[in-house]
């Protein structure tokens, strides 16, 4: 009886996995069904896969300029945040200083406070000093923003990692920059590169800040591009269907890409 609890037990926790799945996989499968569907008349008496409508989203809707802005965007946030990050939370995870505790409850202000409460003042100091419409004012606030998180993030991992290597470094001559970089850092990958993922994530889709600090739409970026041409084809479900995929597909593929190095970040010894 034991036994047949057990696998009923079992065979009930797939179904509501399964279920899960189904209800989180759903909306997915929609669009990438309406991307490949005909976006005409013309289109559906042909049959098959339509991959034009892709080429005609992207040209119509202009995603070339919009897709290079994020581009930009992003790998400037990135590369930023993810440095001084890196910096700060090694500072604030192994270092005592004077003043360190409110310095770090300082940084998770920036956690704390949403976008929709600063972003209008510092649309104004910002146009006060001639940086709207720049990547400053577009990439500027998302880099302090994800400096705030990436700073708690890195924190509570050097807090939490072998002080023993760090000793035996410094036995050996290494100097502070050289633990950091040399040491830590490799070892220290798979939280890195959760982080690099997370800011990409947020940056990619950030919508408030390049609307407001970019009124002009000179660096209008891909979610925006979307929202302008969702309105031009509200009925065009197919078109409508390939252009999210075509603005979602870049942080598919820097997850999936970067999800292999997860793996072999946390195979790897601390020692090795």
């Amino acid at each position: 009886m034991s036994g047949l609890g057990s696998r009923a037990e079992a065979g009930l926790n797939y179904a509501i996995l399964v279920g899960f799945a189904v209800v989180s996989l759903w909306p997915i499968v929609t669009i990438l069904t309406q991307a490949f569907a005909p976006a005409s008349a013309e289109a559906a008496t042909a049959g098959g896969v339509h991959l034009e409508n892709f080429v005609l989203a992207w040209s119509e809707g202009r995603f070339s300029t919009y897709m290079l802005n994020s581009v930009v965007v992003s790998v400037t946030v990135v590369v930023v945040s993810v440095a001084v990050s890196v910096l700060a939370g090694w500072a604030f995870g192994t270092m005592t200083f004077r003043g360190s505790t409110w310095l770090f409850y300082l940084f998770l202000l920036g956690i704390m406070v949403p976008t929709e409460a600063i972003v209008v003042p510092l649309f104004f100091d910002l146009r006060q000093l001639g940086l709207v419409n720049t990547l400053v004012a577009v990439a500027g606030p998302q880099v302090a923003q994800s400096i705030a998180f990436g700073t708690y993030w890195m924190r509570t991992y050097f807090r939490s990692s072998d002080r023993a290597i760090t000793e035996a470094a410094i036995i050996d001559g290494a100097a502070p920059r050289q633990v950091l970089w040399r040491v830590q850092a490799p070892i220290a990958r798979p939280a890195i590169l959760t982080l690099v993922v997370l800011v990409f994530m947020w940056t990619w889709n950030e919508f408030l800040i390049p609307l407001v600090m970019s009124p002009t739409g000179t660096l209008r970026t891909a979610p925006l591009g979307l929202a302008f041409f969702q309105g031009q084809h509200v009925t065009n479900y197919a078109l409508m269907g390939a252009a999210a995929v075509t603005v979602a597909a870049p942080v598919v593929i820097v997850y999936l890409f970067a999800q292999r190095y997860f793996i072999a970040g946390m195979t790897e010894g601390a020692v090795k």
